[in-house]
C-alpha cells in the first residue's frame, strides 16, 4: 500500500510539473510559506509511513484527519479568534468520536497517540501555511514548490525498486485523481477559510474506515465505524460554524 502511495506522490509531481512551468507564478514572499508546508509535508509523511507500519488505517486515519481541524481551530483562538457554541460542540463530538475509535479501556498505545498527534498537528500547520501561501503563487507552481521535497522524501522511506513494482495503470489514475484533488483544495483555501476546507476534507474519514475493513481486511469492529461518524459529525459542525 505505502509503495503505491509513493508512487501516486512522485507521479503527481511529474504530471504537475510541464503545468508549473507553463503557467509559473511565483512571488517571492511565497517561500517561506512553501518551504515551511513542504517540510510539514515530510514530517506527515514520514509519521503516516510509520503509522501505517505499526496500526491500523482504521484507526490512524479517522484520528488524524479529525483531530486536525481541532488544532486549526485552537490556532485560530490562540491569535484572538472566539469560540462558538457550535465550534466548542463540534470538539466535543470529535473527542467522543476520539474515545469511541480507540475502543474502551483506550487500547491504543503511547505510541499510536504521539503518532496520531503528530500527523494531525502537521496536517494543520501546512492548512494554515498553504491558506496564505497559495495566495502568493499559481495553484501547480505552489503545488510543485510543496510537494517536491515530500514526493521525493516518501519513495525513499519505501524504497525505490518497490514503488517501480508499483507502478501500473490505477497508479497513474491515482495520480491524476491527487493532482486534481490537491489543485482543488489548494484554490478553495484561496477562497475560503482553512477550517471548512479542512473539514470538507475529512469527509474521507468514513470511507477511509469502511473500505480498510473490504480493501485491506482489517478488523474494524462497529464501534471504530460509529467513532468515525461521529469525528465526521464534529468536523462538518466544525465547518458550518466556521
Amino acid at each position: 500500500m505505502q509503495a503505491a502511495a509513493a508512487a501516486t506522490f512522485l507521479l503527481s509531481l511529474a504530471l504537475a510539473a510541464p503545468l508549473a512551468v507553463i503557467w509559473w507564478h511565483a512571488e517571492p514572499s511565497v517561500w517561506p510559506y512553501a518551504l515551511a508546508s513542504s517540510l510539514c509535508e515530510i514530517v506527515y509523511i514520514v509519521a503516516l509511513a510509520y503509522a501505517y507500519r505499526v496500526g491500523e488505517v482504521s484507526f490512524v486515519y479517522p484520528l488524524t484527519r479529525g483531530i486536525a481541524p481541532v488544532l486549526t481551530l485552537a490556532a485560530a483562538v490562540a491569535v484572538g479568534h472566539r469560540a462558538t457554541a457550535a465550534e466548542a460542540g463540534g470538539v466535543l463530538l470529535v473527542a467522543a468520536g476520539v474515545v469511541l475509535v480507540r475502543g474502551p479501556g483506550g487500547r491504543a498505545e503511547a505510541r499510536g497517540m504521539l503518532l496520531v498527534a503528530t500527523i494531525a498537528a502537521s496536517i494543520a500547520a501546512y492548512t494554515l501555511l498553504d491558506r496564505v501561501g497559495i495566495h502568493r503563487a499559481g495553484a501547480f507552481t505552489y503545488f510543485v514548490l510543496v510537494l517536491a521535497g515530500p514526493s521525493l522524501v516518501y519513495p525513499s522511506i519505501v524504497g525505490w525498486s518497490a514503488v517501480r513494482r508499483a507502478l501500473g495503470t490505477p497508479i497513474y489514475a491515482a495520480a491524476l485523481a491527487n493532482l486534481g484533488s490537491f489543485a482543488l483544495g489548494l484554490l478553495a483555501l484561496r477562497r475560503g477559510a482553512a477550517a471548512p476546507v479542512l473539514a470538507v476534507r475529512s469527509t474521507s474519514i468514513v470511507f477511509a474506515t469502511l473500505l480498510a475493513g473490504r480493501v485491506l481486511a482489517e478488523h474494524v469492529p462497529p464501534m471504530r465505524v460509529a467513532g468515525s461518524l461521529v469525528v465526521f459529525a464534529g468536523v462538518a459542525l466544525l465547518a458550518l460554524s466556521s
